[in-house]
Protein backbone atom coordinates (compact mmCIF):
# COMPACT_ATOMS: atom_id res chain seq x y z
CA UNK A 1 0.00 0.00 0.00
CA UNK A 2 1.34 3.35 -0.94
CA UNK A 3 2.32 5.93 1.56
CA UNK A 4 0.56 9.51 1.53
CA UNK A 5 2.52 12.76 1.57
CA UNK A 6 1.12 16.28 1.65
CA UNK A 7 2.64 19.56 0.56
CA UNK A 8 1.21 22.30 2.35
CA UNK A 9 1.87 25.42 1.71
CA UNK A 10 0.81 29.13 0.86
CA UNK A 11 1.75 30.73 -2.21
CA UNK A 12 1.06 34.36 -2.85
CA UNK A 13 3.04 34.91 -6.12
CA UNK A 14 3.65 31.53 -7.67
CA UNK A 15 6.92 31.33 -6.26
CA UNK A 16 6.66 29.36 -3.16
CA UNK A 17 4.39 26.67 -5.48
CA UNK A 18 7.21 26.32 -7.69
CA UNK A 19 9.16 24.71 -4.87
CA UNK A 20 6.62 22.88 -3.71
CA UNK A 21 5.75 21.42 -6.90
CA UNK A 22 9.10 20.44 -7.35
CA UNK A 23 9.34 18.81 -3.73
CA UNK A 24 6.04 16.98 -4.29
CA UNK A 25 8.10 15.61 -7.67
CA UNK A 26 11.25 14.30 -5.81
CA UNK A 27 8.67 12.60 -3.32
CA UNK A 28 7.18 10.35 -5.71
CA UNK A 29 9.99 9.73 -7.59
CA UNK A 30 10.55 6.41 -5.75
CA UNK A 31 7.13 5.56 -6.82
CA UNK A 32 6.29 4.01 -3.35
CA UNK A 33 4.32 7.23 -2.37
CA UNK A 34 1.16 9.12 -3.48
CA UNK A 35 1.40 13.17 -3.42
CA UNK A 36 -1.00 15.30 -2.31
CA UNK A 37 -0.61 19.04 -3.10
CA UNK A 38 -2.47 21.42 -0.59
CA UNK A 39 -2.92 24.96 -1.43
CA UNK A 40 -3.77 27.11 1.49
CA UNK A 41 -5.76 30.06 0.33
CA UNK A 42 -5.42 33.78 1.76
CA UNK A 43 -8.21 33.32 4.18
CA UNK A 44 -6.04 30.05 5.96
CA UNK A 45 -8.44 27.60 5.63
CA UNK A 46 -8.53 24.73 3.55
CA UNK A 47 -11.26 22.52 1.88
CA UNK A 48 -12.77 18.94 4.31
CA UNK A 49 -11.66 17.21 1.65
CA UNK A 50 -8.22 18.58 2.03
CA UNK A 51 -8.20 18.00 6.12
CA UNK A 52 -9.36 14.28 5.61
CA UNK A 53 -5.41 13.89 3.51
CA UNK A 54 -3.90 15.96 6.00
CA UNK A 55 -5.56 13.15 8.92
CA UNK A 56 -4.29 10.10 5.86
CA UNK A 57 -1.12 11.06 5.63
CA UNK A 58 1.91 9.72 6.53
CA UNK A 59 3.92 12.56 5.99
CA UNK A 60 3.13 16.64 6.23
CA UNK A 61 5.24 19.13 4.69
CA UNK A 62 4.72 22.50 5.52
CA UNK A 63 5.71 25.43 3.28
CA UNK A 64 5.25 29.69 2.78
CA UNK A 65 7.16 32.11 1.81
CA UNK A 66 8.64 34.17 4.44
CA UNK A 67 7.05 37.62 5.12
CA UNK A 68 8.60 39.74 7.41
CA UNK A 69 10.46 37.55 8.69
CA UNK A 70 8.15 35.05 9.56
CA UNK A 71 5.79 32.50 7.95
CA UNK A 72 2.90 34.49 5.70
CA UNK A 73 -0.37 35.16 7.73
CA UNK A 74 -2.11 32.57 5.85
CA UNK A 75 0.09 29.83 6.41
CA UNK A 76 0.23 30.63 10.10
CA UNK A 77 -3.66 30.77 9.98
CA UNK A 78 -3.83 27.16 9.00
CA UNK A 79 -1.22 26.64 11.55
CA UNK A 80 -3.63 28.06 14.44
CA UNK A 81 -6.79 26.58 13.14
CA UNK A 82 -4.89 22.88 13.83
CA UNK A 83 -5.05 23.44 17.37
CA UNK A 84 -8.20 20.75 17.32
CA UNK A 85 -5.77 18.36 16.20
CA UNK A 86 -2.82 19.39 18.59
CA UNK A 87 -5.35 18.48 21.60
CA UNK A 88 -6.07 14.92 20.01
CA UNK A 89 -2.86 14.14 19.26
CA UNK A 90 -3.80 13.50 15.71
CA UNK A 91 -0.74 14.05 14.05
CA UNK A 92 1.50 12.62 16.40
CA UNK A 93 4.24 10.56 15.14
CA UNK A 94 3.67 11.59 11.23
CA UNK A 95 6.80 12.61 9.52
CA UNK A 96 7.16 16.53 8.91
CA UNK A 97 9.36 18.94 6.79
CA UNK A 98 9.11 22.34 5.86
CA UNK A 99 10.60 25.04 3.50
CA UNK A 100 9.84 28.58 2.62
CA UNK A 101 11.02 30.92 0.16
CA UNK A 102 11.79 34.93 0.05
CA UNK A 103 13.04 37.45 -2.31
CA UNK A 104 16.60 37.61 -0.35
CA UNK A 105 19.15 35.20 0.24
CA UNK A 106 18.26 35.42 3.86
CA UNK A 107 14.87 37.52 4.56
CA UNK A 108 14.97 35.96 7.66
CA UNK A 109 14.12 32.57 6.39
CA UNK A 110 15.48 30.70 9.16
CA UNK A 111 13.10 31.92 11.40
CA UNK A 112 9.78 30.41 9.42
CA UNK A 113 11.59 26.96 9.09
CA UNK A 114 12.17 27.21 12.89
CA UNK A 115 8.16 27.95 13.35
CA UNK A 116 7.40 25.14 11.48
CA UNK A 117 9.54 23.06 13.19
CA UNK A 118 8.14 23.93 16.86
CA UNK A 119 4.67 23.65 15.24
CA UNK A 120 5.53 19.92 14.48
CA UNK A 121 7.03 19.44 17.59
CA UNK A 122 3.98 21.05 18.92
CA UNK A 123 1.67 17.94 17.23
CA UNK A 124 4.17 15.19 18.33
CA UNK A 125 5.54 15.12 14.37
CA UNK A 126 9.23 13.77 14.05
CA UNK A 127 10.48 16.48 11.88
CA UNK A 128 12.90 15.06 9.24
CA UNK A 129 16.37 17.58 7.69
CA UNK A 130 17.41 17.90 4.13
CA UNK A 131 20.93 15.65 3.83
CA UNK A 132 22.01 18.02 1.48
CA UNK A 133 25.35 19.27 1.97
CA UNK A 134 25.86 22.74 0.24
CA UNK A 135 27.67 22.44 -3.24
CA UNK A 136 28.55 25.82 -3.30
CA UNK A 137 27.09 29.45 -2.88
CA UNK A 138 26.48 30.60 -6.44
CA UNK A 139 23.65 30.58 -8.20
CA UNK A 140 23.55 27.41 -9.91
CA UNK A 141 24.59 25.82 -6.39
CA UNK A 142 22.59 22.69 -4.86
CA UNK A 143 21.41 23.96 -1.35
CA UNK A 144 23.28 27.18 -2.21
CA UNK A 145 21.82 29.06 0.65
CA UNK A 146 23.20 26.39 2.87
CA UNK A 147 19.93 25.64 5.07
CA UNK A 148 19.95 22.22 7.30
CA UNK A 149 16.80 22.75 8.73
CA UNK A 150 14.46 22.53 5.85
CA UNK A 151 14.48 23.88 2.01
CA UNK A 152 15.55 27.62 1.86
CA UNK A 153 14.77 28.95 -1.59
CA UNK A 154 15.50 32.89 -2.79
CA UNK A 155 13.18 34.36 -5.79
CA UNK A 156 13.48 37.87 -7.05
CA UNK A 157 10.48 39.73 -6.40
CA UNK A 158 10.27 41.30 -9.43
CA UNK A 159 10.28 38.17 -11.93
CA UNK A 160 7.63 35.81 -12.49
CA UNK A 161 7.98 32.05 -11.17
CA UNK A 162 8.55 30.87 -14.84
CA UNK A 163 11.96 32.19 -13.69
CA UNK A 164 12.43 32.17 -9.99
CA UNK A 165 13.04 30.56 -7.77
CA UNK A 166 16.51 29.27 -9.90
CA UNK A 167 16.66 25.84 -11.30
CA UNK A 168 19.46 24.65 -8.38
CA UNK A 169 16.61 25.64 -5.40
CA UNK A 170 14.32 24.12 -7.50
CA UNK A 171 16.78 20.96 -7.33
CA UNK A 172 17.17 21.50 -3.67
CA UNK A 173 13.45 20.66 -3.11
CA UNK A 174 13.16 17.75 -5.60
CA UNK A 175 15.77 16.17 -3.26
CA UNK A 176 14.38 17.13 -0.17
CA UNK A 177 10.99 15.46 -1.41
CA UNK A 178 12.83 12.36 -2.24
CA UNK A 179 14.24 12.45 1.30
CA UNK A 180 10.92 12.60 2.70
CA UNK A 181 9.74 9.75 0.57
CA UNK A 182 12.64 7.70 1.95
CA UNK A 183 12.13 8.30 5.60
CA UNK A 184 8.65 7.95 5.20
CA UNK A 185 9.08 4.36 3.69
CA UNK A 186 11.88 3.87 5.82
CA UNK A 187 10.10 4.45 9.27
CA UNK A 188 5.94 4.59 8.60
CA UNK A 189 5.00 0.68 8.43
Amino acid sequence: MKKAISVVYFSGTGHTEVIADALAEGAVSLGSNEVHLIKVPKNGVISDEDWKRLDNSSAIVFGAPTYMGSVAAPMKAFMDSTSPLWAQRKWADKIAGGFTNSANLSGDKLLSLQQFVIFAGQHGMIWVPPNELPKGIGRDDINRLGSFTGTMAQSDFDKGPEVVPPQSDRITARNYGRRIAEITDKFML
